[in-house]
Formats: C-alpha cells, structure tokens, sequence
C-alpha cells in the first residue's frame, strides 16, 4: 500500500532487496545453483546436534560461544579472543558494516562480486563504491586508494561469482594503503590453496571472515566466524545481537571444526569433481575461470547463456544464471556429487547441439 510506503526510511524504499538462489520446495531438482556442499556433514555434528537438542534448550546460549572459540582457535593457529562468533558470515558483515559505517561514510567492494555487500551500505544509508575486476579478475590500484569518506572495505577471495583468487601478498599490500578496516571474506577459502589468516597478525586493521554453510556442508544450520585482532574483536562484542549464535548451531559448529579429517576429505573430493568439470566444460565450448572455490563460472561469447539456464532448470537441474551490468553474464554452477555433475554437463552438451 502507497501510503504504508511512506512509513519506511527512503534507503529503505528505494533500494532493491537482496535475491538468493532458488530454493524449490517441492519436486526432485538436483540443486547447483547456491553453492551448498552435496555431501552430509561430518557425522560429529549430528551427534553434537543430538546431545544439545536433549538438553538445556530452555537455557540461553553461551553469548561468546567459547567451546567453539576454543576449538577454532586451535585449528587456525590463534587465540580464542581472536574469534567473534555469527549468525552465518553474513550477521559478521552486517555487524562490521554497523560497527565502522556511519550514514555519511562509504564502504567500497569490488564488482562483480557478493550483491549482499551493496544491500549492507544501503541499509546504513551509506555510499558503496565498486571497483571493478579487471577482465583477468585481477584488481586494479583503484581498491586500495585512500579516500577521506571510506570506512570499510570488503573484498571476498575467493571471489564469488568466479571463484578467482588474490594472492596473500597483494592482499597485505592493499591493507597496509588503505586507511579502513580491510575485511577479507574467506567463505569459500577451504577450497583454496591459500588464505589470510597470518595477515591478520600482522595488520589489526586487516579480518577475515569464514562460514560453515559450504566447507563444513551446514549451510542449513547458519553458522560464521571473525579472526581479528582482540582490540577489535572487544570493540565489535558491542555490536553484536546477545545472543546471535543459538545452542544446537554452537553445538553443531564446535563438532565440525573439531573434525578436520572429515574436512580434507570432504575438500579432496569436492576440488577433484571441480577439477573434472572445468575441464568438460571448457571441451564444450564454455570460458571458465580458474576457481579455487567450490563452484565455476562459465561464459560464452558465441551464443546466449540464459537460454541454456532455462533448459537445464525444466530438466529439473538448477545452476544460477547471473548478469552483472556493464560486465556481462555466466552460468555460475556449483560442484555436486560426481554423478549430479555428469547429468548436467551431459545435458548442457545435449541442448548445445
């Protein structure tokens, strides 16, 4: 209703809302459109899940999630008060964007990349400013070019939608130019063959954020995590919700950071699986850039893509079709299971004949 419009801050009216992937609630799809890990998750989590389901659930969580902290801190090399605990890496955004960002400020990220980030300055009233991608995915001097206005920079690695990596090298060169936060988003950084969390030690204005949805395969339960430096882990204990981490996800997440053996087991096969259908799909006539994530993009300059999104989706198979303005469009497809992978390319290379 135009007059119930009004009652919302203009931000709010006038900017567009964040869409996630499908997710079909009815139907058999074989699902490669939102990144999700096509394997069960570690079978420590489903008893962790277990035990704190029959207990203590009329009890408020642990607001810190230290048993998580502990563990994590263990595996990352860290310690405990180096970790903020989140509702999903994207509560770990939004509290960053909240915590540096003022309605006069501006945030800056990179483009193409996660559409969320653009939605969180908006939300703040604040100014975003994308950098784009050189064609390579290689990011210009431009990112880290010191700006009165700037608060806060995003820049996940890998990258989503190309699965493309920024060396850790370049990463620290651009955080010690920049006079911001420099938040580096690692969500899908266990498929990759590097990451930043020894940057943090060196530079308390560099962060890193990881989440459990895909490596972890508990995209279901929404569960993240801070690494920075304590000094800011305390300043952003203030932004936070109380309470944002529930008892079963805490629980759940604990178990599966506990389990590494499943993890690089879970990785070596997901990264084979993607090794196998770039290969395929570059045989089929595809450009895909070389992704260190757990999914691949995929672009022709020969004929339409959205075409063959819309084929493989009334086959009953979802890949995310995306189209960035001023940049252009891809297929961006999730790695599945062995067999889910082979239906598909074997599809996509029916409808191309």
């Amino acid at each position: 209703m135009p007059e119930l419009d009004r009652l919302f801050r203009p931000e709010i009216q006038q900017m567009q809302p964040y869409v996630p992937g499908e997710q079909p609630q009815g139907g058999k799809f074989i699902k490669l459109n939102t990144n999700e890990n096509p394997y069960p998750p570690s079978q420590r989590v489903v008893a962790a899940l277990a035990s704190a389901a029959a207990s203590r659930l009329e009890r408020y969580p642990d607001p810190l999630g230290t048993a998580f902290r502990v563990r994590a801190a263990e595996v990352l090399g860290v310690e405990p008060d180096w970790i903020l605990c989140g509702n999903g890496s994207d509560d770990i955004l939004t509290i960053l964007t909240r915590a540096f960002v003022g309605s006069s400020d501006k945030l800056r990220l990179p483009y193409p990349s996660y559409i969320l980030y653009r939605t969180l300055a908006q939300l703040q009233g604040a100014q975003y400013e994308e950098i784009r991608f050189r064609e390579d995915f290689s990011l210009a001097e431009d990112f880290s070019k010191p700006d009165a206005q700037l608060r806060l920079a995003f820049l996940p690695n890998p990258n989503s939608p190309s699965g493309t990596v920024i060396e850790p090298q370049r990463i620290a060169d651009m955080a010690a130019q920049l006079t911001c936060p420099l938040l580096v988003d690692e969500a899908y950084a266990d498929f990759a063959e590097s990451h930043c969390i020894e940057l943090v030690k060196q530079n308390p204005r560099l962060m890193v954020s990881r989440t459990l949805s895909k490596s972890y395969a508990l995209a279901g339960l929404r569960f993240g995590f801070l690494v920075a430096q304590p000094a800011i882990i305390e300043m952003l204990r203030k932004v936070k919700d109380s309470y944002n981490c529930d008892s079963l996800s805490l629980a759940a997440a604990t178990a599966a950071i506990d389990d590494q053996a499943w993890l690089r087991d879970n990785r070596q096969k997901v990264n084979a699986t993607r090794q196998r259908m770039t290969v395929r799909l570059r045989e089929l006539g595809f450009t895909v850039a070389d992704s260190q994530a757990n999914f691949v993009w995929c672009t022709r300059s020969d004929r339409p893509v959205q075409p063959l999104y819309e084929a493989l989706k009334r086959d009953q198979v979802l890949v995310r079709y995306m189209n960035y303005p001023q940049w252009g469009d891809g297929l961006r497809i999730s790695v599945g299971t062995d067999d889910q992978i082979d239906a598909c390319l074997d599809l996509l290379a029916g409808h191309l004949r």
